[in-house]
């Protein structure tokens, strides 16, 4: 016994999350969709991790199976 409780709970916290509508900033997420600052930091986060094969094992792996 006691289970009522807890699921009463569980139902009432299921209903506050489905129903819940916060509100939402359009002008700050329009910024976030429309601004270049945001696409030129994620190019130089790209250029940053190109040159990522340097360190590659992989390469040195395979060349060792194979022989």
């Amino acid at each position: 016994m006691g289970r009522g409780r807890a699921k009463a709970k569980q139902t009432k916290v299921a209903r506050q999350l489905k129903y819940y509508t916060p509100d939402t900033d359009l002008s700050a997420l329009e910024r976030e969709l429309h601004g270049s600052e945001s696409s030129q930091r994620d190019g130089d986060n790209a250029s940053q991790f190109a040159d990522a094969d340097e360190f590659d094992d992989y390469g040195k792996w395979t060349a060792a199976g194979e022989r």
